[in-house]
């Protein structure tokens, strides 16, 4: 570290001829110089009370103690046994801390990272106060039209964090049995068993709060009462759902009271009848599905009607085509399937206003992403009023058919809770929502902002279209990068020299706060060092996400990516922070991070 290792990298050029470039170690930047001497006092090794002082006063890490002090000493004495620069270390200063401990110690962001990695909102909330990690069609491994139907992507979804887990039900062939598909499409199905087994299996290896299975139901009433058997007996104890004196909440459970539950989302049979009854006079939808229209899609101000095409895109959820339903319009369905429902998506009819009324009984919109933005024109503040005390559910719309996503922040500025995503349709939509979705340590669950929650007054309401004052200005410094030539070959970027890496670093979220900057490209070199500092003014920063992505500049072509993350603005961790980069879907690298430091004013 302070006495630099140095290697090389060879590169035939176009004339092969063999040149070399020198790689040389990172070495501490003038910052974290300066500030060692401050609380060193200026010597060359730092005792556990002043490590402490550091930890604390400049790290921001306030609930630290001595004996925690003592645990990084630790930790940092490890790291020094294992190094190669293992020298000559005065036996009487052992556990004092030079300049290179603690550059090593901030390099590891698995102690140093950049947010926190344990849950510490409250959480014993009602749901609708949570932001709640949502998938949309968690069956399907590709495409809306013709992948295939498993079990595998739900298992992956689980095994991220991701808590609403979506279930299309339909009638097998012979109509005896129940199948998991996309319907009117070329997709292969999926046994429900294996789906709702995975859940059990998975559904809490990475969090313990509740997952919600949201189901769109196609069924018919005798398979609805063995889709409820099913399910009681899969999961047991575990499946959670109100009873019978309970039925009438004011408002929802906890994710705390839910812990290691599961719980189902759908419109109630009964209603699903009822509405059908009033589609009997002659305003069916095809039989093919080509003109199916979606009750929770209609606005007073648009009056919007969002048609099904032929490649089975969401209607509302759980309602029934008319073959399935014109022998059976006026008898009930099985008890026990209602009885299972805990979260009822369920509309209200009327205009737009009408359908988004908060008072009577608790409840679940499903809404498109066109939907919501054409209702958010006209009735802004109604819907972030509904989503305080109930639930909206907003997915792709029809034309998304190759998996793609929307912005998510169309739905988080409004307050809603279930932004539903294609898990594998990759893209810097779904990177936004893994980001929002690190934030409380992992749990697929962030508590709203109080923003998102006051109640509403004329003179006071919070609009998401409208011009705020600024609250703060978030300040980030990059001052390296590392980690490329141990995950990448030396051929990756480029066949005849090293990498010439650039970050693009910006905030997503409140229209006045996107913005998008870029460090100076650093040329030919593995360990880039870029020391640069950028000012972030912002209006909400209680869900802003600061993205960053990093590039191999390519004066030919497409610039190459080289990495990628997005972190919750609002659980940024002050002072130096080691940043683990993320690949295009998602996953860590092993290696690759970046050396930040963070500071709001």
């Amino acid at each position: 570290m302070g006495n630099s290792i140095v290697t090389y990298n060879k590169y035939k050029s176009f004339l092969f001829f063999i040149k070399k470039y020198k790689l040389t170690e990172l070495v501490p930047p003038q910052d974290l110089q300066e500030v060692f001497s401050k609380f060193a006092g200026g010597g060359s090794y730092m005792s556990t009370e002043q490590l402490h002082r550091f930890l604390v006063e400049h790290q921001g890490e306030e609930s630290f103690t001595l004996s925690d002090s003592e645990k990084i000493i630790d930790r940092i004495l490890q790291l020094r046994r294992t190094h190669m620069e293992t020298i000559h270390v005065d036996q009487s200063r052992e556990r004092e801390i030079t300049l290179d401990d603690i550059f090593r110690f901030l390099l590891l962001h698995d102690f140093n990272g950049p947010y926190k990695n344990e849950v510490h909102h409250d959480m014993n909330a009602p749901l609708s106060h949570y932001f709640i990690y949502t998938g949309h069609n968690s069956y399907l491994t590709g495409n809306q039209l013709s992948s295939d139907c498993s079990e595998e992507p739900i298992i992956k979804a689980l095994q991220r964090g991701v808590r609403v887990i979506e279930l299309d039900l339909w009638p097998t062939s012979n109509k005896d049995d129940i199948k998991v598909d996309h319907g009117w499409t070329l997709t292969n199905p999926v046994s429900p068993i294996k789906c709702l087994e995975s859940i059990k299996k998975y559904g809490f290896v990475s969090s313990e709060y509740p997952v919600i299975i949201t189901i769109e139901d196609h069924l018919t009433e005798e398979l609805r009462a063995k889709f409820a058997e099913m399910a009681t007996q899969i999961f047991g104890e575990m499946l959670y759902y109100p009873q019978a004196e309970c039925l009438n909440l004011t408002e929802f459970p906890s994710p705390e009271s839910l812990k290691n539950r599961v719980i189902i989302s759908t419109k109630p049979p009964k209603e699903r009848f009822e509405s059908n009854r009033i589609k009997d006079n002659g305003n069916y939808p095809n039989l093919d599905g080509s003109s199916e229209s979606s009750d929770d899609e209609s606005s007073d101000s648009a009056n919007e009607v969002e048609s099904k095409s032929p490649n089975g895109h969401d209607r509302d959820e759980g309602e029934t085509s008319s073959c399935e339903c014109d022998q059976r319009l006026f008898q009930e369905c099985s008890p026990d399937y209602k009885s299972i429902i805990t979260i009822h998506n369920k509309k209200l009819k009327g205009s737009l206003k009408d359908k988004l009324k908060t008072d009577g009984e608790l409840r679940r919109l499903s809404w498109s992403e066109t939907m919501l933005e054409k209702a958010s024109e006209s009735h802004a503040t109604d819907i972030i009023r509904f989503t305080q005390k109930n639930i909206l559910r907003v997915y792709p719309r029809a034309t998304r058919v190759k998996s793609s996503n929307f912005k998510p922040y169309l739905g988080w500025m409004y307050g809603a809770q279930m932004v539903a995503f294609n898990m594998q349709g990759l893209g810097k939509s779904l990177w936004l929502m893994q980001g929002m979705f690190r934030a409380n340590g992992g749990c697929g669950y962030v508590k709203k902002p109080e923003i998102l929650m006051q109640k509403l007054h004329c003179d006071h309401e919070f609009d998401p279209t409208r011009i705020m004052p600024l609250k703060k200005t978030l300040k980030v410094k990059i001052y390296m990068g590392h980690g490329w030539s141990l995950d990448f070959s030396p051929t990756h970027f480029d066949m005849f020299s090293p990498p010439d890496f650039y970050i693009e670093v910006g905030i997503v979220g409140m229209p006045r706060d996107i913005t998008k900057k870029k460090t100076k490209v650093i040329m030919d070199n593995w360990f880039p060092v870029w020391n640069e500092e950028f000012e972030f003014p912002l209006t909400v920063p209680e869900i802003a996400l600061l993205q960053i992505q990093v590039k191999d500049k390519d004066p030919t072509g497409k610039d190459d990516f080289a990495g990628q993350t997005c972190l919750p603005v609002s659980e940024l961790r002050f002072g130096f922070r080691s940043v683990p980069l993320f690949n295009e879907k998602g996953e860590q690298f092993k290696s690759v991070k970046l050396l930040m430091s963070f500071q709001f004013e």
